[in-house]
């Protein structure tokens, strides 16, 4: 039986949303019977999502949800890759703020039975889990794309907003870090950083129709980056959970100050409620997602 995958993305500016989507579509154990999207310009997200779902010849529902934090005012950024939607078929009918309500209807109607992907910030997801508490009971899992769980790491990034996706809606990852589902996984720059791509080892990734509309939208990011597999990661465990190695414990959100806005800490304890991923295997990984993404 195929995995029900509900897939939440700021889709159109780092190049590893798009990754992700492709690995999804072309997984052969994955339904994925939904996208929501999250962060600025949301309607402009769902469209990239949609044209890379028409790449690859498939038509999954599509909702774009919210555009802004659940009180902060962080600045979003465009989604550049959006620039290359001339390029590709897509719908642009979207509405924003349509997110949760769909996904509330669709965990409802599959209780149990959804994996849950959050590759952005949390506000969809936070906004959920306020409005209907028995959700997170619902899911079968949460694999989350957030954090930094190492002081080396700290001490060499922009520290607060390196932790994106925790730095852009503090608030909402409080409340979503402080749920209890079956199966909570995080999965922090201290293991996705290790899977970063050259420029000069990606040359056979952009084969396929799929791979050449993912390359498209990220070409902004691609001008000037290396390709790191952040979101590639969350989703590939969810069918592969041996890639990585895991520590159970408990997460805490900085709210009070300001100067560490989002900042995640992580403390083990085997009561705890959430596993972060503390290892991967980079070669194992690679060769799991362009077995799936390019065949």
């Amino acid at each position: 039986m195929r995995k029900k995958v509900l897939l939440d993305t700021d889709i159109g500016g780092d190049i590893d949303d798009c990754l992700c989507l492709a690995y999804l579509l072309r997984q052969p154990s994955c339904e994925l019977v939904g996208i929501t999207t999250v962060g600025g310009e949301v309607e402009k997200r769902a469209m990239v999502a949609d044209a890379i779902c028409s790449a690859a010849g498939k038509s999954i529902p599509i909702y774009a949800g919210a555009d802004k934090q659940m009180l902060l005012n962080n600045l979003y950024p465009t989604p550049d890759g959006a620039a290359k939607l001339s390029n590709w078929y897509h719908d642009s009918s979207f509405k924003k703020n349509q997110a949760v309500d769909f996904m509330r209807q669709t965990i409802h109607e599959n209780p149990h039975e959804i994996s849950l992907l959050a590759v952005g910030h949390l506000t969809n997801i936070a906004l959920l889990f306020l409005i209907d508490p028995e959700i997170p009971c619902l899911l079968k899992e949460l694999h989350i794309m957030c954090g930094v769980f190492s002081e080396e790491l700290e001490t060499s990034l922009d520290m607060p907003m390196a932790n994106w996706n925790s730095w852009l809606d503090p608030h909402a990852s409080a409340i979503v870090y402080n749920t209890n589902v079956p199966i909570h996984r995080t999965f922090a720059l201290n293991v996705t950083t290790r899977l970063v791509l050259k420029r000069d080892e990606k040359v056979d990734l952009f084969s396929s129709n799929l791979m050449k509309a993912v390359e498209d939208f990220g070409s902004p990011w691609l001008e000037k980056n290396d390709m790191t597999f952040h979101d590639p990661l969350a989703g590939a465990c969810l069918f592969e959970p041996e890639l990585c190695k895991y520590q159970r414990g408990f997460i805490d959100v900085d709210i009070y100050n300001k100067q560490n806005l989002g900042m995640m800490s992580f403390h083990a304890d085997v009561r705890g409620n959430w596993e972060i991923a503390i290892e991967v295997d980079r070669k194992r990984f690679f060769e799991h997602y362009f077995s799936i993404s390019c065949s």
